[in-house]
């Protein structure tokens, strides 16, 4: 094998496997170091996201919903089902197959587009030289004109509450867990806190949500996160906010959580705990001493708008730089970059990058929520559709949430979108192409949306907001 490329890209998640996969569409020879390891020891690609991120956990998701809803929603539509109950061994074993076959699946497009795949680990070195240590050989040294980093990022963790990998666990080992905890303690009611705990609740665990923030979801417009947290707590997760976690000690009994709030001090005993309070650049080993790349007090790689680093020819992309740590952020950016090294066009509209939370109702956004418009000082206008109105979602059984637009009030603009209900992650999709060819409202009132669909929802929503809505009141 040539030690000798025109890419070589460090990290083979979701900014790094399509990277290296576009440069070489564009005809470019890469190679794509990526040293991933699974329980059992074996190497795949695909990073955190196909491992053990977005794909096994959106696997749970719905097989924990599937079981929710036949225990409390066929009923209604006059299913009867006695005695139904779930094999927690098979879901593991469908999710696990799912994640093999995705993982093998980037193997396969890396021989279709000539990527040279290279299990093991690299550092970057100085003058454009990448250490590449392979799983099972020596060290030796790669060259190439341009370097792409995308290392991805790994779970925080709690001084107070340490890992051990048996009852106190991270968001990877909390996908893994091969019986139903009855007594479930979750730090942290952010995205990840939340898809997880909404899996083991459905299961059957009791779930305590301690989160130390006081208000619930921040980084979400306030509208919806209200009534996220009304039909999370009416699921019957037990969300604490303002608690701040200050120890955890194992006993007989169980993790004993001693925490504060501003009622005081309590406690809490559960049988295992998941901390989930973020994630973080995972840089470690990642650059020589004398690479030249410069990392923020945060530890993220420093880059310009185009992922450029410090270093020439050197890029950064993915949840190890700045910006939102989510994977279709980070493919972007890694085909963006793939295309700037081979002589093309590329960029990344930062501006309408969507947000999906997928608990039920799914939860979506894209642009500026209520708040921000609001502390601009632009006037703006909102409307709001209930998916209660929806024939579809009634149809469906799911007419919870409300599908949001705020917009300008001098030029008509579209300025964010918001949805909390069935599907949301799929129809934020048009509000993101909304945004991206700067629509406006009306654009969005005259567009002919099929009925009867959930679309409709952000349809109505378009006209409320000039109080021209036809299914349902204006106000």
């Amino acid at each position: 094998m040539s030690d000798q490329f025109d890419v070589i890209v460090i990290g083979g998640g979701p900014a790094g496997y399509p990277a290296a996969i576009r440069a070489a569409q564009l005809g470019l020879s890469v190679a794509c170091i990526d040293d991933w390891k699974n329980t059992d020891g074996t190497q795949s690609f695909g990073g955190t996201c196909l491992n053990a991120g977005c794909i096994p956990s959106k696997a749970l998701l719905e097989s924990s919903e599937l079981y929710d809803r036949a225990q409390h929603e066929f009923a209604a539509h006059g299913i009867t089902l006695s005695g139904a109950s779930f094999d927690l061994a098979q879901m593991q074993k469908r999710k696990n197959a799912i994640v093999k076959s995705s993982t093998q699946g980037i193997l396969g497009l890396f021989k279709a587009a000539k990527v040279t795949p290279l299990p093991g680990h690299g550092r970057l070195l100085s003058d454009l030289r990448v250490l590449y240590t392979p799983l099972d050989g020596e060290p030796r040294e790669l060259r190439a004109p341009s370097i792409i980093l995308a290392s991805g990022s790994v779970p925080m963790s709690l001084p107070t509450v340490p890992f051990d990998g048996v009852q106190v666990l991270d968001s990877w080992g909390a996908l893994d867990m091969a019986a139903v905890p009855k007594r479930l303690g979750v730090i942290g009611a952010g995205v990840i806190g939340l898809e997880l705990g909404s899996v083991w609740r459905r299961l059957g665990s009791e779930v305590v949500v301690l989160e130390a923030q006081d208000g619930f979801l921040p980084m979400a417009d306030q509208q919806v996160a209200q009534e996220a947290l009304k039909q999370l707590t009416k699921q019957g997760l037990d969300i604490r906010l303002g608690a701040k976690v200050s120890g955890a000690k194992t006993t007989k009994a169980g993790v004993v959580l001693a925490y504060t709030d501003a009622t005081g001090s309590h406690s809490v005993t559960v049988d295992r705990v998941v901390v989930a309070i973020g994630r973080r650049a995972r840089t470690e080993d990642l650059l020589g001493a004398d690479s030249g790349v410069s990392v923020s007090t945060r530890g993220l790689i420093e880059v310009d708008d185009q992922c450029r680093t410090t270093v020439a020819s050197v890029y950064a992309v993915g949840d190890c730089v700045r910006g939102p740590m989510l994977a279709h952020k980070a493919k972007e950016e890694g085909v963006m970059v793939a295309e700037l090294i081979a002589g093309h066009y590329g960029a990344v509209d930062y501006a309408t990058v969507p947000s999906v939370i997928y608990t039920h109702p799914e939860i979506a956004w894209v642009g500026l929520t209520e708040e921000q418009v609001k502390a601009s000082g632009r006037a703006y206008k909102i409307g709001v559709f209930p998916f209660m109105a929806s024939g579809r979602a009634r149809a469906m059984e799911a007419g919870s949430g409300f599908s949001k637009v705020i917009s300008a009030v001098d030029d008509d603009a579209l300025l964010g979108v918001h949805i909390i209900g069935p599907m949301a992650g799929e129809l934020i999709a048009e509000a993101v192409m909304a945004l991206a060819y700067a629509a406006s409202t009306e654009d969005l009132q005259r567009i002919i949306h099929a009925h009867p669909t959930l679309s409709e929802g952000l349809h109505e929503a378009a006209l409320a907001a000039d109080k021209r809505a036809i299914d349902y009141p204006n106000r």
